[in-house]
Order: structure tokens, then sequence, then C-alpha cells
């Protein structure tokens, strides 16, 4: 952002440029804790001199800390650089379609002070809710961003639309009107990206998919979704919405989908696709009911255990044809279609559906690592992305 002159500040470049190499520090560190100023050096390419001004801003400026290296042989005695304990921090939204988590993370990424509460799908309420939430778990901590995991599809402006919720452009830029970064005029800024791209970036960074040039996570919830990642960053199209993959016509061409479309794979393999399966009411919270149908699975009910097969080879039969168009080196199934993978049913659909010369060595599928905390990791890390930037820097560390 370019600030005016009314501010006093540098024109918006000059100021985001001098961050630049702090911003590849910080990255570093949060890659590898634990470096010492000389393996940062090699690492980045960078002089001694340089490390030391950029490690004592970083240091001054709250997000670093030193701890004495272990001695090894002769030599000047060495410190290792750490995410500070005290440091500045970013709070992590999970907004899910029955309720919401709220937590607090550091440098290191790890979210903790996590707050929950069901909520009634009105968007004012819910925005009234996260705002008092945010603003509970950030109270006495210096706060630079908040990153956001919406169930829904996420476009450039911001806004959520989730058609489950029967929300259509809801901003929830509000929720963080309470918070002061401690330095300058602007609000503390808001990440949002859909809830299945960012647990799909969780595992990619530290869970499963670590590691993989290619990868898919899937994850069922209320409908499907899910996220191409490459090279641990998910793919996100021309404008923002890519990994809608819960919406390829995998399912019945007659069925309507809430999002407008129809023959959707999501209500095929969701808690919507095991009522029908069982001829009980749609569920009110399919995702609650999910849960119920794959414990009387696991229990030997026999329609449920019909149920569960019927759905699992869907999502199989759709794992096999994602396969196809992006030729990853691991699938990734995070929330309920971790249950469904283990169910009989899964396996065979997969491997059946593989074109012939794929079967001898499919594709892994593996459990997400993360679980059902894959979206609030990953809310953390969209916020501590942006807040590590040269630009998020420059915001924060910068007096008006």
């Amino acid at each position: 952002m370019t600030a005016s002159t009314e501010t006093g500040r540098e024109p918006g470049r000059a100021r985001v440029d001098r961050w630049r190499t702090k911003a590849e520090v910080l990255g570093e560190v949060r890659r590898r804790p634990g470096l010492t100023r000389v393996e940062l050096a090699r690492r980045l390419g960078l002089s001694s001199a340089t490390v030391t001004e950029t490690v004592t801003r970083l240091r001054d400026a709250g997000w670093l800390c030193e701890h004495r290296a272990p001695v090894r042989g002769r030599g000047r005695p060495t410190t290792t650089l750490l995410p500070a304990p005290d440091g500045p921090r970013v709070v992590a939204v999970d907004l899910r379609h029955e309720d919401w988590r709220v937590g607090l993370a550091g440098l290191d990424g790890r979210v903790t002070e996590v707050v929950t509460a069901r909520h009634d799908r009105d968007p004012e309420h819910v925005a009234a809710a996260l705002r008092a939430a945010v603003g509970e778990v950030a109270g006495g901590h210096r706060t630079v961003a908040v990153g956001l995991a919406a169930p829904a599809p996420v476009s450039d402006d911001g806004l959520v639309r989730a058609t489950e919720l029967a929300w259509d452009g809801v901003d929830l830029a509000p929720i963080t009107a309470a918070l002061d970064a401690g330095c300058g005029p602007d609000p503390v800024a808001l990440r949002v990206g859909n809830d299945a791209t960012l647990a799909g970036v969780a595992e990619a960074r530290t869970g499963a998919a670590a590691g993989a040039a290619t990868a898919v996570f899937l994850t069922v919830e209320v409908g499907l979704g899910g996220a191409l990642l490459l090279d641990g960053r998910p793919h996100l199209g021309a404008h923002g919405q890519a990994g809608e993959y819960g919406h390829l016509p995998f399912g019945d061409p007659a069925r309507p989908c809430p999002c407008g479309a129809r023959g959707c794979w999501g209500p095929e393999v969701d808690g919507r696709a095991l009522a029908r399966r069982l001829g009980e009411p749609v569920p009110g919270d399919p995702r609650s009911y999910a849960v119920a149908v794959l414990g009387r699975a696991a229990a030997g009910e026999p329609g449920a255990v019909d149920a569960v097969g019927g759905v699992a080879a869907a999502l199989g039969r759709g794992v096999a044809g994602l396969v196809h168009v992006h030729d990853p080196d691991v699938v990734v199934l995070g929330g309920l279609a971790r249950g469904l993978r283990a169910a009989p049913g899964f396996d065979e659909a997969y491997v059946g559906a593989l074109m012939a010369f794929r079967r001898e060595h499919p594709v892994p599928v593996l459990d997400a690592v993360h679980g059902d905390d894959g979206a609030l990791h990953g809310a953390a890390a969209l916020a501590l992305d942006h807040a590590t930037s040269p630009e998020g820097l420059a915001d924060s560390c910068e007096p008006a």
C-alpha cells in the first residue's frame, strides 16, 4: 500500500524494498529454526555484515531471539536464531458450517489458546461473535495479521460466498476492527482463504504432503473441497477460486447442488449422500450426521455399512479421476474423507478406476496429519505469510 505524504511515510515501494532481505531471513527461520548466522548467510548468499544488521533489526522488532549454540571444537561461540517467544502474533480463524474456532500463533506457526463456539449461520451474528473472539484471543499481544479459513469460494475482493450457509458475498473485514497492531493508523490485515485450500497448505508444509512436488488435497465436510499443491503452494486459478473439486460433474446429472449446478461430486460423498442411501431425511447438519453414520457402520449396522461403502466407492472413483488429471506424487485426504478411505469399497473403486498402467504402482492416498485442525493451521500460515512479507513487515514495523 502506498501511504500518503500526510503520514510522513516514504512512498510505499521504497519502504517495502527495505524489508525484502528481512523477509527472506524470517522465511528461512520459519522453515529451519535453530540456524546459526553463518548457516543463514550461506543459505541466502548474504554477507556477515548484512546478516548482522538484518538479525539486529528483526530482533529489535520483536520477531527473533538468539540462544547460545553448543560449542563444537575450536572457534568463537555462536548463537542460533529462533522465533521470539513473546514476539508478534497472528490470529487464525476457522469458520465452519456449524461452528468456528479462533486461535493465536507466533512465528513458529503453532496455534494455541483456541476458543470455539457454535453459530446460527446468520452472517451478522457470526461476524459479531468472531470480532469478540478475535479481540479476546489477541488481548495483550501485538497482533499483526488475521487469517480466516472460510467454507466457501473466496473471490479476489475477499468476499465469502458460502452457498451451504446461504451467504452471498459476505464481508468479514469488520472482525479485525477492535485490533491494534501497535504501529500506525492502518487496521490489522485480514487474509481470507478457502478452508480446504488452507488445510492443503498445512499438509504441504508440515503434513502428509511435505516435500511433494505435486500433491492433491481433498477434504469432505459439507460437500467436498480441495487444492492442487505445487511445491507447497496452492494453485489458485485466475480469480483465486481453483480447487472446487466438489463441483466436478462426477455425480447424478439429475441431482441439483446448492451451488446452482447439477450432478456435482460433493453431494455424492457427504452426509447428504449417506442419508439418501439410508432412506433417511436430509440432515440439518450433514457433517455431524456423517460422523454418526460412520460410527454406526464401524459398529456393524448392516444398512450403515452398505451406505458408507457406496459413498466410499464414489469418493475412490473421483480420486482416480484427479490422479489422471494432475499426476500427483501423493493424494492426501482430510475431514470425513479419512473415514471413507478406511471403509470397504474405497480401495477397490480407486484402483479399478485407474488407467491400467497406473495400477501396479498407484499414487499413494494418505490420511491428513493435521486432521480436523488443518484449516486452522492453514489460516495461521496465511496470516504469517502476509505478516512476514516485505509489505507486511513495512506496515507493522515502521511508525506512521
